[in-house]
């Protein structure tokens, strides 16, 4: 699969892409506003990992993940579309409050994966909101990954994306409009790392193996 990373100089998208690169199944793309960054990083990761503007780095992807920070999710989402055509997106990022009292979830009434949908013409999914980048950099973590989304082919390859990202099972987590939860559970596991100094996952229990 062409994996297109949008983001992947950042945290979170440099951890995924450094996993894909580590599994070797994968042609990975590293995307940025900058290319010139995209290309250093891509190349510190090795395994023949690329790099190229956002615009760019789509070009031929089979999967896009959209994996900037929350707060310039819509602007590159827009910013992208029309190189991004049908393409499927992976939106990841989660928009949170950071108060006195605790992180509080969006108070948005829909998700910000459903706001990406409205801008771009593919289908988009959502899913790895309970992972956190520190947990990805030795192996893939024991933790479980939940994949929503509305168009079946897409949610197929992000599932199948997610299980080289982590130890644990892939999970259809069902509709998009279910990323309006998950995207919630993301200041639930927030808070709790920050109580007891943890960086938590998620496993769901009674799953059958496959």
């Amino acid at each position: 699969m062409r994996v297109a990373i949008l983001g992947g100089t950042g945290s979170f998208g440099h951890a995924i892409a450094a996993r894909l690169v580590a599994c070797g199944q994968d042609e990975v793309v590293i995307g940025s506003r900058d290319a010139e960054r995209a290309r250093a990083v891509a190349a510190e990761l090795g395994g023949g990992a690329t790099g190229a503007s956002n615009e760019d780095s789509v070009a031929g992807a089979d999967l896009v993940v959209l994996a900037v920070k929350a707060d310039a999710a819509l602007a590159t989402a827009a910013a992208v579309s029309a190189a991004l055509g049908t393409t499927p997106l992976l939106s990841v990022a989660t928009a949170l409050s950071f108060t006195k009292g605790g992180v509080l979830p969006d108070p948005e009434a829909l998700s910000l994966a459903e706001r990406v949908a409205a801008i771009v013409a593919g289908p988009v999914v959502a899913g790895l909101h309970s992972v956190a980048a520190v947990n990805l950099i030795d192996a893939p973590p024991e933790e479980d990954a939940l994949i929503c989304g509305d168009d079946a082919a897409a949610k197929a390859l992000a599932i199948e994306l997610s299980a080289r990202i982590v130890a644990g099972h892939s999970l259809d987590a069902g509709p998009l409009a279910s990323a309006r939860a998950l995207e919630g559970m993301t200041a639930v596991i927030v808070n709790v790392n920050r109580r007891y100094k943890a960086h938590a996952g998620i496993r769901m229990t009674g799953i059958p193996e496959t």
